[in-house]
């Protein structure tokens, strides 16, 4: 998993509707595939990333080398490193944990599993039925 695309990641338990974006992240595990940079397609993309978000991340896994702020003046040096760790970086393994609920979801061979377990979705559905009664 990319951590461009954990930075999209919220949890989806029914009712944890606050503090629940970023995941945090426990016992990752790290690899770098490079990939061929592309200055224009990340331009597009900062806008729509959420920089504190980012940086929270980057720092729980050991990665300090970006600005608590996201800079003004954008130069090619920045955007490489920034390519290097939004895109090269890929977790392995490991699990993302909410912060408002606890609930962990893993991440195995690079693929994180936002599906509930059998039991959660159970009590989903028994309180999805108990509002439609009520």
């Amino acid at each position: 998993m990319r951590l461009v695309v954990h930075n999209m990641l919220q949890c989806h338990v029914k009712g944890c509707n606050s503090n629940n974006f970023p995941l945090r992240l426990f016992d990752v595990e790290l690899e770098i595939h490079e990939i061929e940079f592309n200055p224009q397609f990340l331009q597009s993309l900062l806008p729509k990333l959420d920089w504190n978000a980012f940086i929270s991340t980057a720092n729980q896994i050991g990665i300090t080398s970006l600005p608590q702020t996201l800079p003004e003046e954008i130069d090619e040096d920045f955007l490489k490193n920034l390519h290097r760790i939004l895109f090269e970086t890929h977790i392995m393994q490991g699990k993302m944990v909410c912060s408002n609920c606890s609930h962990e979801y893993p991440i195995k061979e690079g693929i994180p599993n936002m599906l509930l377990n059998e039991e959660e979705a159970e009590e989903e559905a028994e309180v999805e039925a108990e509002a439609e009664e009520d």
